[in-house]
């Protein structure tokens, strides 16, 4: 008890530092539309989930997840017509942090989709936990595919 009153003010930091950790916690347990890279992985594999970035030009050419389509945010209310034929399947938006994406999902829930998911911690997240990234614009890579 004399160390507790002593110090106080560390044992203050560490219960409130501890009460974010849960409710994080437990708001992340809650959102049902964040995926993990691993979760994202078996939605591909499993239900044909498809994946967009809405990262900038640069951003994606830098490396994005394989079979990624890519649709700017700043483009996505203009280019939404070229989700419709994939209206039926789990879309997962994906951006650099996880919040593009998440502005992103409201766009696309505004215009009728229901199957969106959020790539939690973006591709920062995906690369950390090992996943596979492909570099360069798709644009260059059906290039390399045709010289080949």
């Amino acid at each position: 008890m004399e160390f507790l009153q002593q110090n106080w003010h560390w044992a203050t930091l560490a219960a409130v530092t501890g009460g974010w950790l849960l409710i994080d916690t437990v708001r992340a347990k809650a959102d049902k539309t964040l995926l993990s890279a691993v979760e994202a992985t078996m939605l591909i594999n499993r239900e044909d989930a498809v994946v967009i970035d809405v990262r900038e030009q640069a951003e994606f050419a830098q490396g994005h997840i394989p079979n990624a389509r890519h649709i700017p945010f700043s483009e996505l209310e203009s280019r939404k017509n070229e989700l419709e034929k994939l209206r039926g399947l789990p879309l997962i938006l994906c951006c650099a942090s996880g919040a593009r994406s998440g502005n992103a999902i409201a766009t696309l829930k505004k215009a009728g989709f229901e199957k969106l998911f959020n790539l939690r911690g973006g591709i920062f997240e995906w690369e950390k936990a090992g996943q596979p990234l492909s570099r360069g614009s798709k644009n260059k890579d059906k290039e390399k595919g045709k010289k080949k």
